[in-house]
């Protein structure tokens, strides 16, 4: 037997079917066994994907569902082993969190053999998956770098903090180079990787700064990142202007502070991706065609917006 709240399962799945026009749908919840998913997430050394798990767990359990969560701490060898687990747990949904969009393709074709739903979330992957929900990662840049290179009055040298070569971030990284190409004062003079690690960030920003003593601006690729650069602007004692993408509670703290050299950030919704990744996956489980992509909308946060922002 299903979870006894039933009905908030059927009503969940409706609402999803309803809102991407999945008609024809006819499923009875009182038969079916429970629903194993797997959450395989690629790091947990990070708020956002803490709050996806969170959120999955919330979800999971209120349709009754088991919820098993592997951590592939970046590590793609680790991920495509932790799937294969999962398989071997006869789980129904996948809700997959690529490490490597490339990498993790056989992983993607053994769990579609195996007959289980694939739906990724924040980053694609390769094979065939059944749908992808992410954030709009390119107006997440091209937002916060607009909002940067405004607030620097259109004139100013600044860098790129940039990460791991995944879409997401690649993405945000056009999307900004797009933006900046709107500003003819504006000269990107840098663009070096932190690795969307704050140690790594720090030390990579105080190579920037002596590098370029005229820096005014700088773009991280996400909130992490940004908090290890706002650390070695502040030592420095320069007047630096920071923006970055993911809406992280460190981060909302920091651009709400009086002198915040951390002026805005690109948030993404970790909650509604996780919570609509699972909606989609279970209107295909019932014998819905998802879209092949679903993308989720991204809200510049500054310090007027930070006091009531949260995920």
């Amino acid at each position: 037997m299903f979870h006894p709240r039933r009905s908030h399962f059927c009503k969940f799945v409706s609402s999803i079917c309803m809102a991407f026009g999945f008609t024809g749908l006819s499923f009875s919840v009182s038969a079916a066994p429970p629903l194993k998913i797997g959450l395989s997430l690629q790091e947990m050394n990070n708020p956002y994907f803490v709050t996806m798990k969170k959120a999955a767990e919330e979800a999971a359990t209120s349709i009754g569902a088991t919820l098993i969560v592997t951590d592939a701490r970046h590590d793609i060898a680790k991920q495509t082993s932790d799937v294969e687990d999962l398989i071997q747990k006869k789980i129904d949904i996948l809700l997959l969190n690529p490490t490597d969009s490339v990498g993790i393709q056989s992983a993607v074709k053994s769990a579609k053999k195996a007959g289980i739903v694939v739906v990724t979330v924040d980053a694609n992957a390769q094979g065939p998956v059944d749908s992808f929900v992410g954030s709009k990662n390119f107006d997440a840049g091209q937002a916060a770098c607009t909002y940067l290179a405004n607030t620097l009055k259109g004139k100013g040298d600044v860098a790129i903090l940039d990460g791991i070569p995944v879409v997401p971030i690649l993405e945000r990284v056009r999307g900004c180079k797009a933006a900046f190409t709107n500003f003819p004062g504006i000269k990107l003079v840098a663009t070096q990787n932190g690795k969307q690690e704050r140690d790594q960030a720090l030390s990579v920003t105080e190579n920037i700064l002596q590098s370029h003593p005229r820096l005014q601006g700088m773009f991280s690729v996400n909130d992490i990142g940004a908090l290890g650069a706002l650390s070695a602007i502040e030592s420095s004692g320069k007047d630096v202007k920071l923006v970055s993408v993911d809406g992280a509670p460190d981060a909302i703290k920091a651009i709400l502070k009086s002198n915040a050299k951390f002026i805005a950030t690109a948030a993404q919704y970790p909650r509604d991706q996780i919570r609509l990744a699972l909606g989609v996956a279970l209107a295909k489980k019932w014998g819905a065609t998802p879209p092949a992509t679903i993308p989720v909308d991204i809200k510049l946060i500054d310090r007027e917006q930070a006091a009531s922002f949260r995920w």
